[in-house]
C-alpha cells in the first residue's frame, strides 16, 4: 500500500482574518479572531507524510527489501512493528484534506477552485515524474525503467483509471483526491460554498457511500469511494465546526464518519489469522484512526492556537513534494548508501529521510513557489473573451 494526498497538497489559509467576523450566505455568524494561518495543520500534514515514509522504508518488503539487501523487519525489528501502521497516514491525510479543501474553497468560484488545484498539484508532480523516470533509466537495477508511453500518460494524473503503470507509487492517493475535488466542485463549489450546502453534501455522500456497498458496481465504487469518503466527510464537518462553532448535527456527522472510517480502515488493513512481518492489530488501527480525527478536531476547536511556530509553515510547504519523491527516490538512496557505500542501517535511514526533505525544499523553492502562481495566472488569462468559469 502506497500513499499521498493534498491534505499534503493544500496550504491552510484561515477563513477569517484576525479580529474579523464572517457570515455565510445564510447569515450564520462565524467566530472571529482566527489566525491568518492554521499552522498546526501544517505540522499534522508533515507528520502524516512521515508516517507514510517510515512505512515505505521500514514497514514493508518488496523493492525496499532489495534496496536494503535484507528485509526491514530484520534490520529494524522494533521500529518495523510500529511502521506497519504508517500507511494509516493516508487516512490521516484525507481527514486533513476535507478540512483544508472546505476552508480554501470558501468564497471562491468554480474557476478559482479549478485553477488553484491545478496550479498546486501539477508543477511538483511533473518534476517528481521526471526525476523518478530519469533515475529508473540511469539505474534500472533498483526499479524497472519507465517507458516513454508510461511517462507521458502519467503526466495527466489519470493513469490509474486508464490501467497504465504508476511511475509514482504514491499517486494512487492523488487520484482519490482528484475524485474528491471533482465531487465537491460539481456539487458544492459550482453554486457557492455555504454551511447548508456542505452539510447536505456530507449527508448525501455518507448515505451514498453506505448504499453503494450493495450495488455491486465498480463504476459507482469509483465515484463514491466508500473506503475513503468517511475521512473526507469528517474533515469537512470539522471545518464547519471551526468556522461556525459546535452543534449536534455537525458532531453527528463527525462521529458517524469516525465510526464508518474505523471500520473501512480495519477491514482493509487487518486480516484475521494473518502472520508475518505486516501483521496489524485491529485495536491499534482503531486507536490511530481515532487520534487522526481527534488531532483535526483539536484544530477545529481552537485548542492548537499556541502552535504558532514559524517552522510549521516550512513543514507544510515541504509535505507535498516530500510525499511525491520519498518512496521511489528513497529506494535509490538506500541502495546507494547500503550496497555501494556499506553504510549501517540506522545512518542510512536517517540520511535518506534527510535527503528527501532537502530535495522537497528544493522543489518547493525552485518549482512550486515560482511556477505554481505563474500557472494559475496563465490559466486565468487563457479564457476566451466573455467566458466565465
Amino acid at each position: 500500500m502506497s500513499a499521498a494526498s493534498p491534505a499534503f497538497v493544500a496550504p491552510a489559509p484561515a477563513p477569517v482574518p484576525a479580529g474579523a467576523t464572517a457570515r455565510s450566505t445564510e447569515g450564520r455568524p462565524a467566530p472571529g479572531g482566527r489566525r491568518s494561518r492554521l499552522l498546526a495543520l501544517d505540522g499534522l500534514r508533515l507528520l502524516a507524510a512521515l508516517m507514510v515514509c517510515v512505512y515505505h522504508y521500514t514497514g514493508r518488503g518488496g523493492t525496499v527489501s532489495e534496496s536494503w539487501h535484507r528485509t526491514p523487519s530484520q534490520l529494524f525489528p522494533t521500529l518495523s512493528q510500529g511502521a506497519v501502521y504508517g500507511c494509516l497516514g493516508v487516512q490521516f491525510f484525507f481527514v486533513i484534506s476535507g478540512f483544508v479543501i472546505c476552508m480554501s474553497s470558501w468564497g471562491r468560484t468554480l474557476g478559482d477552485f479549478f485553477r488553484s488545484r491545478v496550479a498546486r498539484l501539477y508543477p511538483a508532480y511533473w518534476v517528481a515524474l521526471a526525476l523518478i523516470t530519469a533515475a529508473s533509466l540511469a539505474w534500472p537495477a533498483v526499479t524497472r525503467a519507465v517507458r516513454p508511453d508510461e511517462f507521458l500518460v502519467n503526466l495527466t494524473m489519470f493513469q490509474q483509471p486508464m490501467g497504465a503503470p504508476r511511475v509514482l507509487g504514491v499517486c494512487w492517493t492523488l487520484w482519490v483526491e482528484v475524485r474528491f475535488y471533482a465531487l465537491f466542485a460539481l456539487l458544492v463549489v459550482v453554486r457557492g460554498v455555504t454551511y447548508r450546502r456542505v452539510v447536505l453534501f456530507c449527508g448525501g455522500w455518507t448515505l451514498a457511500a453506505v448504499l453503494c456497498r450493495t450495488a455491486g458496481s465498480e463504476l459507482l465504487d469509483q465515484l463514491v469511494m466508500p473506503d475513503y469518503a468517511p475521512f473526507f466527510i469528517g474533515g469537512l464537518a470539522l471545518y464547519l465546526i471551526h468556522r461556525f462553532g459546535s452543534d449536534l448535527l455537525l458532531w453527528g456527522l463527525v462521529v458517524t464518519s469516525w465510526l464508518l472510517g474505523q471500520y473501512t480502515a480495519t477491514s482493509g488493513l487487518w486480516h484475521e489469522g494473518a502472520h508475518g512481518g505486516s501483521v496489524r492489530s485491529p485495536y491499534v488501527i482503531l486507536l490511530i484512526v481515532t487520534l487522526a480525527f481527534a488531532a483535526v478536531a483539536a484544530v477545529a476547536l481552537g485548542w492548537t492556537g499556541r502552535a504558532n511556530w514559524p517552522w510549521l509553515a516550512t513543514a507544510g510547504a515541504l509535505t507535498y513534494p516530500f510525499y511525491l519523491v520519498h518512496e521511489h527516490l528513497g529506494w535509490f538512496v538506500i541502495r546507494a548508501l547500503r550496497q555501494e557505500l556499506g553504510l549501517a542501517a540506522w545512518p542510512t535511514l536517517g540520511a535518506t529521510v534527510t535527503a528527501m526533505l532537502a530535495l522537497a525544499w528544493l522543489m518547493y523553492r525552485f518549482v512550486e513557489k515560482p511556477f505554481g502562481p505563474r500557472l494559475k495566472r496563465a490559466l486565468k488569462r487563457s479564457r476566451p473573451p466573455g467566458s466565465r468559469l
